[in-house]
């Protein structure tokens, strides 16, 4: 049976379902939750299938004070829900050429899923989503759909062991900062980030120019950097077995898997060293983000001295004739953005910082700035460690070693995952001390804004690190 809708773009047929999918995305982890109760507005609709189940693809619109946010929808419809996906559902169609269908979170539906690579892989349905390739070679079908339980702004999608869909829930106009990283590295047949085979795009009235996703190689066997160093890192806090010095070994080996990205990087998109002009308002811009940051979280206020003299260091250095580039970066680099699989590391998620915007994850940065982004992500692991590890019937003497034992497991990794940085023949960070350690302390003072606002119980991860990089250096 066609529908009278398939090839047709109906955001009017969206409208009545509005209603009903609010309360579901307040649900959502990718939802914006200061978006919870707004009003929603259909920007675009596209029918997917031509007998049910149906796959609709959607874009809606919810107004805060926080301004307008975008989001893209895989909504599922049948006539009736079978008991497995009853979990899934969301609503009853109250009205239009659905009515009395269900709609459900197509994620849940196999077949639906099944159907959208298809789709993609057959050029894609009209007005509907599409597949962009940026690889000669055809998109294989006929694989088994698994969605990846971690979430945050993006749902992943597995295919057998091939290809990860990687679906974009806050789409933007393109060009977009990971679509354009990977499309590069991939020509650059650079083998520490996953092959991209294509963008997903739609023609659909409302969706013109969004960038939807993306189609790239699945690691099967790849375990996330953050899990792999918070075990040793806990193990180390406690003192368990020979772990002290358990995760050097592949800090060394993902600093030389982060350089080797950047030497592709700046093969790809080129390198433009920076004036002293250009350093001294890049400090101008840290010192206002600093007093920014005060603001909102008090705690940062007797620190705005020292940091800001900090800052300042970066322009008398380059003022000194300290050479320093700018190049497309990964823009968010820490642990959870490595992956380990049986032949090293590879690099994942270019996006970029997401409360940034596309203009600014876009803008070239200094090297430097990546490798901030990883050793703080190394003194979260150990301070996450500790916080593991630790009890309320533990003596003062015993929480001491352990904190002695999360700061010996940080500086370890930290110093290894340089050395490997500077061993794989790029840029030493060691030999820019005080603009690496500048990056280090913005990169914590946005922290502390992220962490005041969503995990007050993290916020004294980063304060601890702004006390130790506002202190004078030896």
């Amino acid at each position: 049976m066609r529908t009278q809708t398939q090839t047709q773009t109906r955001t009017e047929l969206l409208r009545p379902l509005l209603p009903a999918l609010g309360p579901w995305l307040t649900g959502r982890r990718w939802f914006d939750a200061r978006y919870a109760g707004a009003p929603l507005t259909a920007e675009a609709a596209s029918v997917v299938g031509d007998e049910p189940p149906l796959l609709l693809h959607a874009v809606v619109a919810a107004d805060g004070a926080a301004g307008p946010l975008r989001c893209q929808l895989l909504l599922g419809l049948r006539p009736e829900l079978p008991a497995r996906l009853a979990p899934a559902a969301i609503a009853t169609v109250p009205a239009g050429p659905w009515q009395g269908w269900r709609v459900y979170d197509a994620l849940a539906d196999g077949t639906l899923l099944a159907l959208l690579l298809r789709t993609l892989a057959g050029g894609g349905a009209e007005h509907g989503p599409r597949l962009e390739r940026s690889s000669r070679y055809p998109l294989p079908v006929g694989l088994v759909p698994r969605p990846l339980q971690v979430e945050q702004s993006n749902t992943s999608v597995a295919y057998g062991d091939r290809l990860l869909l990687k679906i974009f829930r806050r789409p933007e106009p393109g060009p977009h900062t990971e679509v354009e990283a990977l499309r590069a590295l991939t020509g650059q047949d650079c083998t520490r980030t996953p092959h991209l085979y294509g963008a997903v795009h739609s023609d659909a009235p409302g969706a013109e120019g969004l960038v939807l996703g993306l189609v790239e190689e699945f690691l099967p066997d790849a375990r996330d950097g953050w899990e792999e160093a918070l075990r040793q890192a806990t193990d180390s806090v406690a003192g368990r077995g020979s772990a002290a010095g358990g995760f050097t070994g592949d800090a060394f080996g993902l600093g030389g898997a982060v350089a080797d990205v950047h030497g592709a990087l700046g093969e790809a998109f080129g390198r433009t060293r920076l004036t002293v002009t250009d350093v001294a308002e890049e400090a101008a811009r840290m010192t206002m983000r600093l007093k920014e940051a005060a603001e909102e979280v008090p705690a940062l206020a007797r620190y705005t001295a020292r940091l800001g003299a900090l800052f300042d260091d970066c322009a008398r250095v380059a003022g000194r004739g300290c050479p320093l580039f700018v190049q497309r970066t990964h823009g968010d680099l820490h642990l959870g953005q490595a992956l380990r699989v049986h032949d090293g590391w590879r690099i994942v998620d270019f996006e970029g910082e997401p409360a940034r915007s596309a203009a600014e994850r876009a803008r070239p940065q200094p090297v430097l700035r990546d490798v901030a982004g990883m050793l703080r992500s190394f003194d979260y692991a150990a301070r996450t460690g500790l916080a593991a590890v630790g009890t309320a019937e533990a003596s003062p003497a015993v929480r001491l070693r352990e904190r002695r034992r999360a700061s010996a497991w940080a500086a370890r990794n930290r110093r290894a995952f340089i050395a490997g940085y500077a061993a794989a023949g790029h840029e030493d960070p060691e030999c820019h001390p005080v603009l690496l350690r500048a990056f280090e302390a913005d990169k914590a003072v946005y922290e502390a804004v992220y962490e005041s606002r969503l995990r007050p119980d993290h916020l004294p991860i980063p304060l601890t690190a702004i006390h130790r990089l506002a202190a004078p250096a030896h």
